[in-house]
């Protein structure tokens, strides 16, 4: 069994999400079904099978969301005594060594990394070269355009 590994605000909005489908949207599929259906055959009846196939799709992600919660590992890091080593849900300043430029990330689990948010799933390259190294360290991470060196700058518990 797979465990997921996700930070209080993912579980959050993954509860979030699987309420507005079980609550809203799969009523109102169940409403448009029946109205399509009123429409007549059924063999020909575009809006019934749009609204079947949309159905087979929410109650698919339905069943995701639930697996995922149901096998989730929530991980409140503000809990966790601040040791400046980076682990998972920690925000982590770096630099690259040949720029200065840094960039800021929070190491979150895959259901929740959204780049443009600042927030990288924890199997990705780079948050697995930082995982377990602490506040100072070096860091080189494989990049498709070769080896980059950052240096750890921060490492937050938000």
């Amino acid at each position: 069994m797979t465990k997921y590994p996700m930070t209080v605000e993912g579980a959050r909005a993954l509860e979030e999400e699987l309420a507005h489908l079980t609550k809203v949207v799969r009523p109102k599929l169940s409403q448009d079904i029946g109205t399509a259906r009123e429409l007549g055959d059924l063999k020909e009846n575009a809006e019934y099978h749009a609204a079947r196939e949309q159905q087979g799709m929410v109650e698919a992600r339905i069943r995701d969301i639930e697996g995922r919660l149901q096998n989730a590992v929530v991980i409140d890091v503000t809990t966790i005594a601040h040791s400046g080593k980076v682990i998972f849900g920690t925000t982590v300043e770096i630099a690259n060594c040949e720029t200065d430029e840094s960039v800021t990330y929070q190491i979150v689990g895959e259901d929740e990394a959204d780049i443009k948010l600042g927030k990288i799933s924890v199997g990705s390259p780079i948050a697995r070269a930082l995982v377990g190294k602490d506040e100072g360290d070096v860091v080189v991470v494989k990049t498709p355009s070769g080896l980059v060196e950052y240096e750890i700058v921060e490492v937050r518990h938000i």
